[in-house]
């Protein structure tokens, strides 16, 4: 009877990961034809099927409870924020350029249409009038385009810190970086994302949503660096093993961040458990993606 049992609980599971995976299979999908509309901001090599695929994998897991469609926009908004990562990091050589970047983006949040040729900007409308086409939208929009503007001012602030390096300066210490995590573009998925499925619980308790991801956000920091090490030494990208003295004191600060996360989403757990789930299943799934692999394509 036992083996039977277990035979049916494996089923089950499997077929649950199946219907997930499936969900991801859809996002993937509506992703891949992003890439394909905007060729002159999506470059080959670090965007790539694989990138597509991990993103709507990885939104999936989190929120497996949601529907196609009410991914759609979540798994955009994480598209937008690989985009702008690539965009300050890699393509913005003068401080010029990337003030005007900045200021682009937080005037299309704004609501102010994109220029012709801004690309980026182009795509960031798209989320925004998607976004604008949710009643939440009305009372919440304020806090997506106050994300907006923090992930565009941190990416800002660690290319200034990764400039001024080249010149000599020396790098922030580890505290100022985490205080920065805002250049990860969690939270801003993350306050997209419930303004679109979350329900009137979560969006009564905001503030305490937005305090649970930044501090989640601020442990996924230190989980990607501890990753990708060796691609950021190659691309030139702020570690925060670049700032310690070795790895323990990452991996211990990195402790201290997943219990002051987890210690915030148990207490909002009985007032909004499915925002805590997915915040919770975010944490839990990319830690275990950079085990083994990373995001990006190969640049």
């Amino acid at each position: 009877m036992a083996a039977v049992e277990t035979a049916t609980d494996e089923l089950r599971e499997a077929a649950e990961h199946g219907r997930i995976c499936a969900l991801a299979a859809q996002g993937q999908r509506d992703l891949q034809r992003c890439l394909a509309a905007h060729p002159d901001l999506f470059a080959d090599g670090p965007f790539d099927g694989a990138l597509a695929s991990s993103i709507a994998l990885a939104i999936a897991f989190s929120a497996p409870w949601c529907d196609p469609a009410e991914l759609r926009l979540t798994n955009r908004a994480v598209l937008w924020g690989f985009a702008l990562d690539w965009q300050v990091d890699h393509q913005t050589a003068a401080a010029a350029d990337l003030d005007l970047l900045v200021r682009r983006q937080v005037a299309i949040a704004d609501g102010r249409p994109a220029d012709v040729d801004d690309p980026l900007g182009r795509f960031l409308a798209g989320l925004h009038a998607d976004l604008a086409a949710v009643p939440a939208f009305a009372t919440l929009g304020g806090v997506w385009r106050e994300a907006v503007r923090r992930t565009c001012a941190a990416m800002r602030r660690e290319w200034h810190w990764r400039a001024a390096a080249r010149d000599g300066a020396p790098l922030p210490g580890l505290a100022d970086y985490l205080a920065n995590a805002d250049n990860l573009a969690c939270t801003v998925v993350n306050v997209a994302h419930w303004i679109r499925a979350g329900g009137s619980d979560a969006h009564d308790r905001f503030d305490r949503l937005v305090a649970a991801s930044d501090a989640v956000q601020r442990a996924l920091r230190l989980v990607n660096d501890l990753a990708t090490w060796d691609r950021d030494r190659r691309w030139g990208d702020l570690n925060a093993l670049l700032l310690a003295d070795d790895r323990s004191v990452v991996e211990r600060e990195l402790t201290g961040l997943v219990a002051r996360a987890t210690e915030l989403l148990d207490q909002l757990r009985p007032d909004c458990p499915r925002e805590a789930a997915y915040l919770t299943r975010q944490l839990g799934y990319t830690s275990g993606f950079y085990r083994s692999t990373d995001f990006w394509g190969v640049a």
